[in-house]
């Protein structure tokens, strides 16, 4: 008889299969940004509901991209709860050394705006791909932005160096 969890396997098993045989879709400016943000030495980690997280960076082939990764294995392991709780956030964090506030949280999900919004981070950016970009404003993006490349590594510095609510940033989408 078919349960919810069977089918959740299931589910999960397809996915595996697609994506060992298709690979990863990769956003280009992503990986540039994420690159410039190294470049200018600040730390970047990947955290994620997905239990897969592993095995989509090996296919995408960016596993060394990132300094930390809290995904759906270490919230198993760790006992985390899931978001919208901050738990995976305030872990990847602490395993780059920093505290929430001194964090950038990029999230494209609601669930995820709130988790970061709840855990106190110093930047809540919104990335409006699939979703409206006012519904990721009003749950607590402090940005919001349709792609990657509509935002610098200074635009997140001068973020910071100006303080909440005052880097004169408007609502993008």
């Amino acid at each position: 008889m078919e349960t919810v969890c069977g089918l959740g396997n299931r589910k999960n098993e397809l996915f595996r299969e697609i994506l060992a045989r298709e690979g990863a879709e990769v956003f280009d400016s992503s990986i540039e940004f994420i690159r410039n943000l190294k470049s200018h030495g600040i730390r970047v980690g990947v955290a994620t509901s997905s239990r897969n997280c592993e095995l989509i960076l090996e296919r995408a082939g960016i596993t060394g991209l990132f300094e930390t990764r809290v995904d759906g294995v270490v919230s198993l392991e760790q006992g985390l709860r899931g978001k919208p709780d901050p738990d995976i956030f305030i872990l990847a964090a602490a395993n780059l050394g920093l505290t929430p506030g001194e964090c950038v949280v990029v999230e494209d999900a609601i669930s995820g705006v709130q988790a970061a919004c709840t855990g106190n981070f110093g930047l809540v950016l919104g990335l409006a791909r699939n979703i409206e970009g006012g519904l990721l404003k009003r749950f607590g993006a402090d940005m919001v932005v349709a792609d990657l490349s509509e935002i610098t590594v200074r635009d997140v510095e001068v973020w910071f160096q100006r303080g909440i609510g005052e880097s004169g940033w408007e609502l993008c989408y």
